[in-house]
């Protein structure tokens, strides 16, 4: 009799309590409690955007004057939407009846009552606090009591006078688009999986870094106070070995240096952003002396970028975004068979469920920082090499 088929197959469910962003949701308010990065500086103007960040819609602008804001789109007068606003000196203008609001959202005028308003200082339009720094725009959507400070990152601290500070939100590490269409946890909790990199990165589509990068590794892994680590050893053969650390940070920075294996600590850091349960997007920050660095990082296949491939060679040649996406909108964790090999995915769950626990019973989570300070913090990740120091590489390593 056959055993084992599809028949009758009930599947599980997802992990809510940590896949989940929207308000009130457990690691959600998680998320809330820390800054993130929801736009470029140069995204923020006179003309209002909408962004979307952990399920809540919001406008960004720039007044006139040179400050960001963002703000609930909903007029707190009749509804109309500010994405049809108009910014001016100190705020931004509804459409409507033309009520002004400015970066805070105190309403500076009501235009069509007598002495511009003489109750407005009673209403206020919904609002986030936002910071710049490293070229992108930061915001605190969490509860006021528990504003921490903006962390500062030693990567990007200190640059040389030929080196510059690159940003990117078009998905570098994603594998595919800039706005990525699946849960954003299927993508973290893949930064502490070090086993896949063999083998959809190099034995299955093909060489897509460097030799080094196809040798299976031997990893440990650690819990920091800031999140989890992995630690993988490659003996190389010619008298080095290859120390890679990687890193996720609280609650949900991506530290992975460049799988060209540039020498050194990482240089580079990202942020995966949800916008809501079923996509996200990356930011990313480094340094270097090559403006087009980033770029240059994408991985290819079989020397065609991700957005020229044919439908047939994304089956073929699958990278990070379709084995990543191809576990569903919001994958089935339940139904994960987790080995040996997963413990740094399984340290990550366990570690996000902690979190939870914390933000719930009013604590505060991993990795906050409250002082000054305390503001910048060290990064271990990198690409360490031990061993022969002036050994070549095994190979170039693969050029866009």
């Amino acid at each position: 009799m056959d055993t084992g088929t599809a028949y009758g197959l009930r599947l599980g469910a997802p992990l809510n309590d940590l896949a989940q962003v929207g308000p009130g949701t457990p690691y959600g308010e998680v998320l809330r409690r820390y800054w993130q990065p929801v736009a470029k500086v140069e995204d923020a103007t006179t003309r209002p955007v909408m962004v979307r960040v952990l399920g809540e819609e919001l406008v960004l602008f720039r007044t006139r004057k040179g400050a960001p804001g963002l703000l609930h789109p909903r007029c707190i007068h009749r509804g109309a939407s500010l994405f049809y606003g108009g910014v001016e000196e100190e705020g931004i203008r509804c459409c409507y009846h033309g009520w002004v609001f400015d970066t805070e959202g105190h309403c500076l005028e009501q235009p069509c009552e007598p002495d511009l308003g003489l109750h407005r200082d009673r209403v206020r339009q919904p609002w986030y606090p936002v910071e710049e720094q490293y070229g992108l725009i930061w915001a605190y959507m969490g509860p006021p009591e528990k504003k921490p400070v903006l962390p500062k990152y030693d990567t990007f601290e200190n640059l040389a006078d030929d080196e510059q500070l690159i940003v990117d939100d078009n998905g570098v590490g994603g594998g595919g688009p800039a706005e990525l269409d699946f849960n954003w946890l299927q993508h973290w909790e893949n930064v502490m999986d070090p086993f896949h990199v063999p083998i959809l990165h190099a034995r299955f589509s093909g060489n897509q870094f460097t030799p080094e990068m196809a040798l299976i590794p031997v990893v440990s892994y650690e819990y920091t106070p800031t999140g989890v680590r992995s630690i993988q050893h490659r003996d190389l053969g010619d008298g080095r070995q290859l120390r890679r650390v990687t890193e996720v940070m609280f609650p949900n920075l991506r530290v992975v240096a460049s799988p060209k294996l540039s020498s050194g600590q990482t240089n580079m850091i990202g942020w995966v952003v949800p916008q809501d349960d079923t996509s996200f997007r990356i930011f990313t920050i480094a340094r270097d002396t090559d403006p087009d660095f980033l770029r240059k990082l994408r991985s290819t296949h079989e020397g065609k970028a991700w957005k020229d491939l044919t439908d047939l060679e994304h089956q073929r040649l699958p990278g990070d975004y379709e084995a990543q996406k191809s576990q569903g909108a919001i994958s089935l964790h339940g139904e994960d068979h987790l080995t040996t090999t997963d413990q740094g995915v399984a340290m990550v769950r366990r570690m996000m469920a902690k979190q939870n626990r914390l933000v719930a019973d009013g604590g505060d989570p991993a990795g906050v920082i409250f002082d000054e300070a305390d503001a910048v913090v060290r990064i271990e990740g990198g690409n360490y090499f031990e061993g022969a120091a002036d050994a070549p590489l095994l190979a170039e390593a693969v050029e866009d």
